[in-house]
């Protein structure tokens, strides 16, 4: 039977302007990183995929090495379009990145224009598409002149290849001066996608006052905080967590003075009739300079346990107050070598 999307499927999300653009993104958007690969049935991450749909989430975050193996997050995500949400390509907003290893030698990693665009140009075969709403550099490349990199995501535009282009995990400084080479190319940086958590809170010492004078989005990546954010991990490492394939949430992050801040969190959640999940998704959202959290879902009760956390109150100065007591940097940000390259 063909899928029909929701008729109600804008009546809960609200949506927040990317920076200075006209586009919105959901408060809550739904990134592949993990459980879209191969090593997962299609028809679980198909079915998260069309109840996201239904509940207003219309942004799809990938990157070229998403899996495993690398690419098959987009052919599976081109095969769920082929399936159910061809029909609704307009009302969706696609993105994926390149600046990882992806394959051999040379030409297949970091931040080089062949690299770049002939990422993205297997990225749309992989998912049938012509064009990607955002494309990012993945990462800052110390040994590539900048203007070689932002020359490849004005290039993609230019080619209509993008619709609006971004970068992820630059620092500051880095982030002036990719928006300065884009706006003098006429092609103005949509938006940042950094870390950013509870227990990795880099981004408001500088970044996010940056972004706003650029008049640039904010969608944060992993804001629970690589799963440890969640109630998995309170009394140990479960069999088949992500902690326990040694991914990216490994056992050495899960000290007792982590998991004390963790349980610490999880009380005040309680207190606020929330999950931790919940109560994580709603921190990162209190500021309006961050468009969007990009969370992931191993299954379609777990993505509505996250997007429940958008029916919680607003924080108390209580609440925020309780909170800063656990939520300290605590060594779990593995894309800082990015944003320190710069």
């Amino acid at each position: 039977m063909p899928y029909l999307a929701e008729d109600s499927r804008y009546d809960r999300m609200p949506y927040r302007r990317t920076g200075r653009s006209g586009l919105k993104l959901p408060a809550i958007s739904l990134g592949l990183w993990h459980n879209f690969g191969d090593d997962r049935p299609y028809e679980t991450g198909r079915a998260i995929l069309r109840r996201a749909f239904d509940l207003g989430v219309t942004h799809f975050d990938l990157a070229n090495n998403y899996g495993p193996p690398y690419g098959t997050a987009e052919s599976n995500f081109g095969r769920a379009l082929r399936d159910d949400l061809r029909p609704y390509r307009d009302e969706l907003v696609i993105s994926t990145k390149a600046g990882y290893d992806m394959w051999p030698g040379p030409y297949g990693d970091h931040g080089s224009r062949k690299y770049l665009l002939s990422s993205l140009d297997q990225s749309l075969s992989r998912m049938g598409l012509d064009y990607v709403d955002i494309f990012y550099s993945h990462r800052f490349d110390p040994e590539t002149p900048l203007e070689e990199t932002v020359g490849a995501l004005v290039s993609a535009v230019q080619q209509g290849k993008a619709l609006y282009v971004g970068i992820s995990s630059y620092s500051p400084s880095t982030t002036r001066q990719a928006a300065e080479i884009l706006r003098g190319a006429g092609v103005p940086l949509l938006i940042h996608q950094p870390s950013y958590s509870l227990l990795n809170r880099w981004i408001e010492a500088e970044l996010l006052d940056t972004l706003a004078e650029l008049g640039a989005g904010c969608i944060a990546f992993s804001p629970l905080g690589q799963g440890m954010l969640t109630d998995k991990y309170l009394d140990g490492v479960p069999e088949g967590s992500r902690a326990s394939r040694d991914s990216s949430l490994s056992t050495d992050l899960l000290s007792e003075e982590n998991l004390a801040r963790v349980r610490g969190l999880n009380g005040i959640a309680q207190a606020r009739g929330q999950s931790l999940a919940q109560l994580a998704i709603s921190w990162v959202l209190r500021d309006e300079r961050v468009t969007s959290a990009l969370i992931g879902a191993s299954s379609v009760a777990q993505l509505e346990d996250s997007l429940a956390a958008l029916d919680a109150p607003p924080f108390t100065d209580a609440e925020l107050a309780a909170v800063d007591e656990y939520a300290v940097d605590s060594g779990i940000d593995l894309w800082a070598s990015s944003r320190n390259a710069g």
